[in-house]
This record gives C-alpha cells, sequence and structure tokens, in this order.
C-alpha cells in the first residue's frame, strides 16, 4: 500500500527531503530516455542515452583477460579452492594483494612518477561512497568546500545529502576555456567566510567532468598553495584519469604537491575509482587515498558501510597486477577513446558545431551557443527541450552542472556502439538543418514525455516497472546510476 501524506512522518527527514540532487534537468532527461529507449531494431525512434558516462570501449579486452585466467575467479573450477577464504574474509582493509593492486594500478595511471602506499587505501562504494566517505571524514554539518564551475550534477548528493555539508561555486569562464584562477578562489573564498560561512575545503575533478580537460602543473601547484594558505582541504577527484586520450599528459596533485615548498600533506586526498578507467562501474569500486593518517585511520572505520566485495577484490587484484594486460589495456584504450572523441567531434564539425578543446574524458562539452533563440538559462532549456523530444538525444544542459554562461552542453560518446554514434550524429546534422542545405522543420515542444520540470517530482510512468534495470530488483532510478 502507498504511503499516505500523513505516514510521510514516520519516516526520517533525510529520507525524505529534496536534497539529494534529482530536482535536476540532468536527471529528467535519464527519465526521458528511460521511458523510450533507442533501439537499432525494435525503436529506432527512441532517445539515444548521451547523458551516461560509461567506457564501454574495451570491454572485449577485460572478457578475454577473464577467460584466459579463471582462477581469478572463485566461481570456476579452477579457482573454487579459495572459494572458503574469500567468502569468510572481513577485513575492513581490504585483501592485501587488492590494496596492492590498486596502488601499483594508480602509479602506472600516472607514468610511474609517484609511487602509493596501500595502507592508504581506503574503500568506499563506488564514487559517490569514496566522497561521502571523504566528507564524512572532513565535514560538519554546514561546513563549506569550495568547487569550480562546471561541475558534476551528482556532487550534491554524493557530498552533501547525509553528510549535510555544502558546496559553493568557484565560477570560472569560456573566454580562458573554463581554466581555474587564483582570483577565482579568493573571489569564492572570501564572499563565503563574508557570509559567516565556514569553508573546509576545496574539491576539484582532474580530468574534468564534464569539461574532458586535464589541469597543467602550474595550475595544480596554484590550487595546492592556495589551500595550504588557508589551511582548507583539497579533495581531488581523479576518477578519469586513465581516460587521457591525447597530450598533454595528466598530471595528479599527487605529483605537484612534492613541488610545492612547505606543503601540508595531510590537507590532500584523492578519490579514485575504476568504473571509468577500466569501464567497470557495476563492481563498485571506490578509492580515498589520503595523506592524512587521522583520515586513514578514522575513514578505515567509516569504510565498512561501503565495502567492495572480497570476490570483486580478489579477481582484479588478479587482474591489475597482470603488468602486460595493465599496459596493453592502458594502451588500447586511449587509442580508442581517441578515435572516438575524433570521430564524434569531425562529425560535429560538418555541421559547424565546436566543443571545448579536451583531451580526456567520456564526453565532450558542446557549444550550442549560437542556436539559442534566448542567450539565457532558459533559453538553454527550451532548446534542451526539443533536443530531448524532437531530435531525441540525452545531452545534459550545462545549467544542470552550475555552468556560469548559457549554450553549454555534455555529450557522452562512449556508452554505445559505432553504429549509434552515427545514427545520433546524423540526427544532429538534420536538426542543424546542414545535411540538406535548408532548416528541418521542427515540431512544436508538447510535454507528451511528461517530464516535470517545473516541480521535478517524479512521474509514475517514470517509474514504471517496464523501466527496471535488468540489474535491480527494484524501479530503477537515474540517481542511481548518475555519472
Amino acid at each position: 500500500m502507498a504511503l499516505g501524506t500523513n505516514s510521510f512522518q514516520l519516516l526520517s527527514n533525510i529520507a525524505t527531503n529534496d536534497k539529494h540532487g534529482e530536482n535536476s534537468p540532468y536527471f529528467d532527461g535519464w527519465k526521458a530516455y528511460e521511458s523510450n529507449p533507442f533501439h537499432p531494431t525494435k525503436n529506432p525512434q527512441g532517445v539515444i542515452q548521451m547523458g551516461l558516462a560509461e567506457n564501454q570501449l574495451c570491454f572485449d579486452l577485460i572478457e578475454e583477460w577473464i577467460i584466459n585466467n579463471p582462477k581469478a575467479s572463485i566461481c570456476t573450477p579452477e579457482g573454487v579452492k579459495w572459494f572458503k577464504y574469500i567468502a569468510n574474509f572481513q577485513d575492513y582493509h581490504g585483501l592485501p594483494e587488492f590494496r596492492n593492486a590498486v596502488a601499483n594500478f594508480m602509479s602506472k595511471v600516472r607514468g610511474g612518477r609517484v609511487r602509493f602506499d596501500p595502507d592508504r587505501i581506503l574503500m568506499g562504494g563506488g564514487a559517490t561512497g569514496a566522497n561521502e566517505l571523504i566528507m564524512f571524514c572532513l565535514a560538519d554539518p554546514g561546513d563549506a568546500f569550495l568547487v569550480p564551475s562546471p561541475y558534476y550534477p551528482a556532487f550534491v548528493r554524493d557530498l552533501c545529502w547525509r553528510t549535510k555539508a555544502r558546496l559553493i561555486p568557484v565560477e570560472c569562464h569560456s573566454s580562458n576555456n573554463f581554466n581555474i584562477t587564483r582570483e577565482a578562489l579568493e573571489e569564492a573564498y572570501s564572499k563565503a567566510k563574508d557570509g559567516n560561512i565556514n569553508v573546509k575545503g576545496l574539491i576539484i575533478t582532474n580530468p574534468s567532468n564534464p569539461l574532458g580537460t586535464t589541469m597543467d602543473r602550474e595550475t595544480l601547484k596554484s590550487i595546492v598553495g592556495f589551500i595550504n594558505e588557508k589551511n582548507i582541504h583539497l579533495v581531488c577527484d581523479e576518477i578519469y584519469a586513465a581516460t587521457v586520450f591525447r597530450a598533454p599528459c595528466f598530471v595528479s596533485v599527487s605529483e605537484v604537491m612534492q613541488d610545492v615548498e612547505h606543503c601540508n600533506k595531510d590537507l590532500i586526498h584523492i578519490v579514485y575509482s575504476l568504473s571509468k578507467d577500466l569501464g567497470i562501474p557495476g563492481f563498485r569500486v571506490g578509492i580515498v587515498y589520503s595523506y592524512n593518517d587521522k583520515v586513514v585511520n578514522n575513514g578505515r572505520k567509516m569504510s565498512s558501510f561501503g565495502l567492495v566485495s572480497s570476490q570483486t577484490q580478489y579477481l582484479l587484484a588478479a587482474l591489475l597486477s597482470d603488468d602486460e594486460f595493465v599496459e596493453r589495456f592502458l594502451a588500447e584504450s586511449a587509442r580508442r577513446l581517441a578515435a572516438r572523441h575524433n570521430h564524434f567531434t569531425k562529425g560535429l564539425e560538418k555541421v559547424n558545431i565546436t566543443c571545448l578543446p579536451s583531451n580526456a574524458g567520456l564526453f565532450v562539452w558542446m557549444n550550442l551557443r549560437g542556436l539559442l533563440k534566448e542567450k539565457t538559462f532558459e533559453g538553454e532549456m527550451m532548446l534542451w527541450r526539443v533536443i530531448i523530444n524532437e531530435v531525441k538525444l540525452n545531452v545534459s544542459p550545462g545549467s544542470a552542472f552550475n555552468c556560469s554562461e548559457p549554450g553549454w552542453y555534455r555529450v557522452c560518446f562512449d556508452n554505445m556502439d559505432d553504429e549509434t554514434v552515427d545514427v545520433a550524429v546524423k540526427r544532429i546534422r538534420a536538426f542543424v538543418g546542414k545535411e540538406t542545405g535548408k532548416p528541418v522543420e521542427l515540431k512544436r515542444w508538447k510535454s507528451n514525455l511528461r517530464l516535470s520540470f517545473s516541480s521535478r517530482r517524479f512521474d509514475e510512468n517514470v517509474m514504471s516497472p517496464h523501466m527496471m534495470s535488468p540489474h535491480s530488483p527494484m524501479p530503477h532510478s537515474p540517481l542511481v546510476r548518475a555519472t
């Protein structure tokens, strides 16, 4: 029986409030896709999912390795002798071989220029769990973290929903390709202090989601200098570290902190995951690597709420310890990412659509400012509704990423096969009107998708049983898979 209005008094505020971040067009686009998903033969007119940052280009390499290494699984005749040990393992530190393998993999991804201590690795349920873990360690309710915009929409959920921390945007602009400046950091920090807000730290994403860019060494040194001067924490989300597919190479904060004089390492923490770099988000492997002993000790206690299963640890320890496989995988992944990025952006260029120059990630930051009828965020939303409803592409509007300028959209290109990418590009060409040399007549937008843009409430159709994930026993919320 459904809960009545009065019944909500029986539930907690944290369970029923709207602070989880799902009141965003970012998630409305997911609902539109899941109510009408594209299929090349069964539903060729459906919505193509371009709002999901999943790396699906190298599954074949991992599948091949699994077939060739049956002992890595306790669910095979070759590996079952380890079943009892793995099934009973409960150490919050994690399997030693798993932590060693992850530490070595993190070093390889960073070109071997820095080493990581396995004893500083904490586990979380994916990057979502890792982000929340570090927030619980660093922030009290009401404390704030600066975060350069545009930034990942689900940070609101990951960092703030249950911790009750706050995010304060640091405005970045297209005039310098959205690079973070010391002036912008100082301005955001001063405004927060003037408002009597306790700033506990700064959060950066490198490589950037949604920009697909990497920070240069000087910018990172400036950021490390800033947090040291203010004596606030720096949380570096580096979950896209191995998705860099062209120069400049990825530079980790773990490298530059060694170059900053009198750097307080206790203030620096890295969030990592295997969801993007290996393309295995379903394994829920999130990592916090902290240089602060107290964070490590207390975070390990908190990690009991989001441990990675020992079966998963066991398999990945073997895979990541295979140096030959890791080197081949990283090289081939970069090659395929570069090819897909080039194919997609060249397709957009043919209809005069440009993207922010990028060298990493699973998406592009697409510039549609020239198509806005109104140079406002409402104009951005009007165009987005047409793209969702008429062009049938789920792209994400920049306002959902707290972008300070209307007209930018994040478009994911790695969660589909080549044929679907081509369909998406053709739809964009037809929309812009370049393929035929004349504008395409668009129908007047109607809310037949039943997206609740004003109230942002869940639609009963959106959560109906036919939309359940094949991997989930309950109706699938887009917030669960948000990335």
